[in-house]
């Protein structure tokens, strides 16, 4: 059975180690977060320290946006933007990666704390129900002293949430 993840698509193009984990994994996209690649891709504002990374990552994301512009990786795309909550059929990646966007819709319900796509994440985490995983510490602290129920790791611990971690029914670990 595949370990599923709720993850901003622009961690993916950041972090290489998560197309080749050791399980099957499925990462749960909310699409805001593929729009964001647009965004990110025409931005002048860097999004790595190291000119080589910037460099790199922003290839990264030329790569995922043409991965989500193919005819037919669209086409799936596309029929999730038909409800709210609706989730595309599956994109395989690898034998071990495949990738689902959902029509994820931020309902204000976290907004005074949580910026549109961070609420959008929670709220997927919530109704899939799945754990997070983000690189953003600001955003983990802000969960953990809101109390928000859901399950969180860092990219630093992908391969332990990938092997044990995720099989956890506490909604608070990290």
């Amino acid at each position: 059975m595949s370990r599923r993840f709720v993850i901003e698509a622009v961690m993916i193009a950041i972090y290489g180690q998560l197309l080749l984990p050791k399980r099957s994994v499925e990462y749960r996209i909310p699409y805001s977060t593929v729009m964001e690649l647009y965004d990110l891709k025409e931005s002048e504002e860097p999004i790595m320290q190291d000119p080589e990374d910037e460099r790199h990552v922003r290839e990264k994301i030329g790569e995922m946006i043409a991965f989500f512009e193919d005819p037919f990786n669209k086409k799936k795309l596309e029929r999730a933007l038909t409800a709210p909550w609706k989730e595309s059929p599956p994109m395989p990646i690898n034998e071990n990666v495949t990738f689902v966007v959902v029509n994820a819709v931020e309902n204000m319900q976290y907004g005074e704390n949580f910026d549109p796509i961070e609420t959008e994440i929670i709220l997927s985490s919530l109704r899939l129900p799945c754990p997070v995983l983000t690189d953003h510490v600001e955003f983990q602290d802000k969960v953990v002293q809101g109390s928000v129920p859901i399950q969180l790791f860092d990219i630093d611990d992908f391969e332990f949430a990938v092997e044990e971690g995720a099989d956890t029914t506490d909604g608070y670990s990290q």
